[in-house]
Formats: C-alpha cells, sequence, structure tokens
C-alpha cells in the first residue's frame, strides 16, 4: 500500500523509506516505550541515516501519529451487511477502538503523540478525524445527523483518551462506547 505522506507525495523510492521508518518505529517502540523513542534511533534501525528521516517526521510524535493513520487507513470500514445502521454505527466505534487494543505501548504513544503540538500531527489529526467521521456518517447512512456525528466523534475520543490514561483497556473502552452510543442512537 502506498500511502501519502503528510509532508508531500512521495516517489516509489521515498514511500519504501517512510515504510521501513514506520515499522522500525514499531520496534523501537516496542523495546524504548515512547519516552525512549527518538527519531535518530528509529533512523539507525531502519537504515536510513537521521537527516533522511526527519525529512519525512518532524518529531517522534509525528512518526506515531503516522503509524496510527496508516494502521487506521489499511483497516476497511466494517462492511455495512448490517441492515440496522445502529449495529453498523457500534461496529464502527468498536473496530476503531480495538485497532490498538493488543499494542498498549503502541496505544499509549499514538495518545501521547496525537495530543502534541507539532503542526504535522495536527494535520494527521485532521486527517484522522475526518476518516472516522466519513466511517460514522457511512455508517448512519439516511440517519446521518451532524450532532449525531459529533457526539458519536466525542464519544470515541473521550473512550480513547481515557483508555490512553490507563482508566481502563482499550477493549474494555469499546464495550462502554458500546453503551455510550446506544443511549445516543436509541435516544
Amino acid at each position: 500500500m502506498n500511502l501519502e505522506a503528510t509532508r508531500r507525495r512521495l516517489t516509489e523510492k521515498q514511500a519504501d523509506t517512510v515504510d521501513k521508518l514506520t515499522r522500525a518505529a514499531m520496534d523501537v517502540l516496542s523495546r524504548e516505550g515512547f519516552s525512549g523513542l527518538t527519531v535518530r534511533m528509529v533512523a539507525a534501525q531502519a537504515g536510513v541515516g537521521t537527516a533522511t528521516a526527519y525529512t519525512y517526521f518532524s518529531s517522534k510524535e509525528h512518526l506515531v501519529a503516522e503509524m496510527f493513520w496508516r494502521r487506521l487507513a489499511a483497516t476497511e470500514a466494517p462492511s455495512g451487511d448490517e441492515t440496522d445502521s445502529t449495529e453498523r454505527v457500534l461496529e464502527v466505534l468498536r473496530q476503531i477502538a480495538l485497532l490498538l487494543a493488543d499494542e498498549p505501548t503502541l496505544a499509549g504513544a499514538v495518545t501521547a503523540a496525537l495530543l502534541g503540538t507539532d503542526p504535522d500531527v495536527a494535520h494527521l489529526r485532521l486527517r484522522i478525524g475526518g476518516e472516522i467521521r466519513q466511517r460514522l456518517i457511512d455508517a448512519l447512512g439516511a440517519d446521518s445527523d451532524p450532532e449525531t456525528v459529533e457526539t458519536l466523534e466525542m464519544i470515541y475520543a473521550g473512550a480513547l483518551v481515557r483508555a490512553g490514561m490507563g482508566y481502563a483497556s482499550y477493549a474494555e473502552m469499546a464495550d462502554l462506547m458500546r453503551k455510550s452510543a446506544l443511549r445516543v442512537l436509541r435516544g
């Protein structure tokens, strides 16, 4: 999969370098945690020069946010076979919550990265939020109402921040989001 980078369009060779860096970042993150992760360490792990790595990623937060964006973009939205829009929405929320459920180190890093102030992270937040919004709108179908979509986005964002803060696991948050979303969708 050749995803457009957050800072510019990529040639095939550049896309391969970005892929190497994001794969290496997962290895370094697993070993060092988010606080120990540096772009320099990721570059070394990937066999890429540090200056080259900084050409693509302005910070470790940018790199981690890109990892989440790529994971989200590579995950197809639920099929929509379910005829009930409520069930489709619940499946979208669950799928997004569980993207990181099996990788608590990555999940915590994503939460920290997405809350950062790096302009490249801000750009990715918009892309991520736009993708999630579109999935919710598609799931709601004819029932799509901007206020309902916004409320569902708030449920999702709040649940993931709470999970990132350690209040509950991502799997537990998926269940809590279901309860909250049902209250909104069924009135």
